[in-house]
């Protein structure tokens, strides 16, 4: 089994197969960070279900809000202040509408 994934030494980023992505923020509380984890799957999860299809970019569009709550998308979370991080966060990231994010 494979242990945590390479960081850069800021913490920013991590490394896979020698490609940067942007790290989620580590200030997330946890609690928190699993339940934006958890709704980042389920709409990956439909976006796969309706590729091609009329709903794909509201799919895509879930994915891309939980990726910005994450921290992984938008300001990066290093340039945003404290009460910016906490606002980001802390936005509603709905699931989507069949509730697959359970």
């Amino acid at each position: 089994m494979a242990g945590p994934p390479e960081t850069t030494p800021d913490g920013r980023y991590v490394v896979v197969d020698g490609r940067r992505w942007r790290a989620t923020d580590p200030a997330i509380p946890e609690e928190r960070r699993g339940e934006l984890t958890r709704a980042l799957m389920a709409w990956r999860r439909e976006v796969r279900r309706t590729r091609g299809g009329p709903d794909e970019q509201v799919a895509r569009a879930g994915v891309q809000a939980a990726k910005v709550a994450l921290g992984e998308r938008g300001t990066p979370w290093w340039e945003q202040s404290d009460q910016e991080r906490r606002e980001r966060w802390s936005a509603d990231v709905p699931l989507p509408a069949d509730g697959s994010g359970a």
